[in-house]
């Protein structure tokens, strides 16, 4: 219960930088609501979106990629800070 985390929330390459910039926070502000929803104290958390800034493999902008390399840039990660 005295856990702090933050969410890092992310997206593929695919739609343009802003639009996915803008995405990602409302997927870190969604996942941070979930939890304060299922009992977790707003100020044990935070979040933040990276857009398509930080992804975990080749496929950023035209770059061909499967829909499965895609989905592995599409997540939210929780970091513990205290």
């Amino acid at each position: 219960p005295s856990l702090k985390i933050k969410v890092n929330s992310h997206t593929d390459s695919r739609g343009n930088d802003d639009y996915n910039m803008w995405l990602s926070q409302k997927r870190a502000e969604s996942t941070v609501n979930y939890m304060i929803s299922k009992g977790i104290s707003p100020d044990r958390l935070k979040g933040e979106g990276f857009g398509e800034s930080r992804l975990v493999n080749e496929c950023g902008n035209g770059v061909p990629c499967s829909r499965e390399k895609h989905q592995m840039n599409r997540r939210s990660e929780f970091i513990i800070l205290e």
